[in-house]
């Protein structure tokens, strides 16, 4: 035989091969993961301080669990919508917005090993007075509340700046040759 035909054979050899593998049924595997979503009862709440007022609303809970074990795979999320408004007559330089977890008694619910401790929420900005700011947020929440439904209340602690900032200038009278 020459290399032509040799070359031929291997070619409708391989083909065939090919056309035969991909013949067998291939089933679909079922998701291994499920989103579950769990809206938090009252889902809309408000916290007033002596500087300012936030809103939360539209609070949920979103949490991945295997659906052969039922287990939460991940950290949990705390998932909702935030206003904040400065009721202050100076400026406010917000820095950030933690949440602390507590069950029925008062106690603090905390992070298990392994879990990720993203409870506080970045927000830089600067509210004059009146001014209200808006926006999402997601921060973490322990499984620990979801699993066990041991969450009582959540503690929204605003992290700010009270005092206006002031800039002052300096001017220097001597002459520089």
């Amino acid at each position: 035989m020459d290399l032509t035909k040799k070359a031929f054979l291997f070619l409708a050899l391989g083909l065939t091969i090919g056309f035969l593998g991909c013949t067998k049924e291939q089933k679909a595997e079922a998701p291994k993961q499920e989103q579950i979503t769990t809206n938090l009862v009252p889902a809309k709440a408000a916290v007033t301080g002596p500087a300012f007022l936030v809103e939360l609303q539209d609070l949920k809970v979103i949490a991945n669990m295997d659906t052969a074990s039922k287990e939460i795979v991940e950290t949990p999320s705390l998932k909702g919508n935030m206003k904040i408004t400065n009721k202050s007559k100076d400026n406010l330089d917000i820095q950030a917005v933690t949440f602390d977890y507590f069950d029925a008694a008062g106690n603090p619910i905390h992070f298990g090993s392994g879990e990720i401790a993203g409870n506080v929420y970045a927000f830089w900005k600067v509210l004059k007075p009146e001014e209200v700011a808006e926006g999402g947020f997601e921060v973490t929440i322990p499984k620990k509340t979801v699993k066990e439904k041991a969450l009582g209340k959540i503690e929204v602690n605003l992290v700010y700046v009270a005092s206006p900032l002031k800039r002052e200038t300096l001017n220097l009278p001597e002459k520089i040759e």
